[in-house]
C-alpha cells in the first residue's frame, strides 16, 4: 500500500493547488483533511487487501492538501525573508515527525494490531479538521486575475512551468531531496550488508540524518539576518556540491577499510543531510515569491516536482545495484551537483529579472 500511498500523495498536489487558488486557502484544506479522515477510517475498517489499497490512495489525496496549501499560506503571509524563517520553523515539525511516527506505530501495532493505526490516524485527522475549523482564517488576497473557470486555473500550469527562477528553485530543492531518497533506498544495502551494521544500530543512521536537518532548518533565523535568502542559498549549494563529490570520494577510496570506511561515508553523508534543512525553506520561499493568486498551482508544481526527481533517484539506486556502494553514492553526488546548477544556471537573478535581488 505504501507504493499506493506514495501515487497518491504526488498526484493530490497537483488538485489542492488550483482548487486553493479558485476557491482559497480554507475550504479545500477542510476538504482535503475530511478526505483524509473518513479514508483513513474505512482504511481500519477494510475487509480486503484491494479495497485496503484503494483507500490509501484517497488518504494520500487527503494528506496532500496540506503539504500544497501550508506553503500558499505561508506565501500569503510572509515575504521571502519572513517565509523563509516560518518554514524552517515548519522544518522542525516535519523533520520531528518522521523520526517518532514509526516507535509511536509501532507500538500501536504490537498492543492493538494494525487497524487501530488508521483509527489513530483519523482521530489525529479529525483534531487537525477541528482546529483548521475554528482557528484557521481565509488567507488568500482578493485578486480579480483569479481565472473564474476551473480549466483556466489548472492551464495556469503551463505559466508556473515558462518561469525560469520558480523551475530553477523547484530543480535546486528537488534534486537536493533527491539525494536523501537515494540514501533511504541505498542505505540499507550499503550500512547492513557491506559495512556490517548490526540491524538494531541501523535506526541510528537515519536518526543522525534527521537531527542534522532539523538543527540546520533552525539556523536559518540568524542565517538571515546576515545573508539575503538568494546568498544563504547559493552558498548551501556550494556544501551540497562538495559533500556529494566527498561522498562518492570517500566510496571509491575508502569502502574497503571497514569502520574507517564506514566514518568516511557517514561525515559527508551528514553534512549533506544538513543542507537540507536549509535549502527546502531557502527554495521554497524564493519560489513561490513571484506568485499570489497562484500561489496554490505554483506550490502544487513545486512539491510534484520535487517528488518526481525523488523517484528518480530511489529507482537509479535499484536500477544499478551492482553490489557496491556506488550506485547509492554516486547517485547523491549526482543530486547535490545537479542542485548547484539548477540553482547557478536557472534560479539565481540574472540583470533585468524584475526585483532581483543582488547574489554574491
Amino acid at each position: 500500500t505504501l507504493a499506493t500511498f506514495f501515487v497518491g500523495l504526488s498526484l493530490g498536489q497537483l488538485l489542492w493547488g488550483p482548487l486553493a487558488d479558485r476557491y482559497g486557502r480554507r475550504g479545500p484544506m477542510l476538504a482535503g483533511l475530511a478526505l483524509f479522515t473518513l479514508s483513513s477510517a474505512a482504511c481500519a475498517m477494510a475487509t480486503s487487501v484491494d479495497a485496503l489499497i484503494a483507500l490509501r490512495f484517497f488518504q494520500a489525496v487527503g494528506s496532500s492538501c496540506g503539504m500544497v496549501i501550508v506553503l500558499a499560506i505561508v506565501r500569503d503571509c510572509f515575504p521571502p525573508q519572513g517565509a523563509a524563517r516560518m518554514l524552517a520553523r515548519l522544518m522542525l515539525i516535519m523533520g520531528v515527525a518522521p523520526v517518532f511516527a514509526p516507535l509511536l506505530g509501532g507500538q500501536v501495532l504490537t498492543w492493538f494490531g494494525w487497524r487501530a493505526i488508521f483509527w489513530f490516524v483519523a482521530i489525529a485527522g479529525a483534531a487537525c479538521f477541528v482546529s483548521i475549523a475554528l482557528q484557521l482564517k481565509e488567507t488568500r488576497p482578493f485578486d480579480t486575475h483569479v481565472p473564474k473557470n476551473m480549466f483556466a486555473v489548472f492551464a495556469g500550469f503551463g505559466a508556473i512551468l515558462t518561469h525560469r527562477r520558480f523551475v530553477g528553485y523547484a530543480l535546486t530543492r528537488g534534486s537536493a531531496y533527491a539525494g536523501m531518497f537515494a540514501l533511504i533506498t541505498g542505505s540499507p544495502f550499503v550500512f547492513i550488508e557491506f559495512f556490517g551494521v548490526p540491524p538494531q544500530y541501523f535506526g541510528w543512521v537515519f536518526g543522525a540524518a534527521a537531527a542534522t536537518m532539523i538543527a540546520s532548518s533552525q539556523l536559518n533565523g540568524p542565517l538571515l539576518r546576515k545573508f539575503s535568502p538568494e546568498q544563504l542559498l547559493g552558498r548551501t549549494m556550494l556544501v551540497t556540491l562538495t559533500a556529494g563529490l566527498l561522498l562518492v570520494a570517500a566510496a571509491l577510496l575508502f569502502s574497503g577499510f571497514g569502520l574507517w570506511g564506514l566514518l568516511a561515508i557517514m561525515i559527508p553523508q551528514l553534512f549533506y543531510s544538513a543542507t537540507l534543512g536549509l535549502v527546502q525553506p531557502l527554495a521554497a520561499s524564493q519560489a513561490m515569491a513571484p506568485f499570489g493568486a497562484r500561489a496554490g498551482a505554483a506550490s502544487s508544481m513545486f512539491g510534484c516536482l520535487s517528488f518526481m526527481m525523488a523517484a528518480m533517484a530511489s529507482s537509479s539506486v535499484s536500477y544499478f545495484h551492482d553490489g557496491s556502494i556506488l550506485p547509492m553514492t554516486g547517485t547523491i553526488a549526482a543530486a547535490g551537483t545537479l542542485a548547484f546548477l539548477a540553482h547557478h544556471v536557472l534560479a539565481r537573478p540574472r540583470a533585468g529579472d524584475a526585483g532581483a535581488p543582488a547574489a554574491h
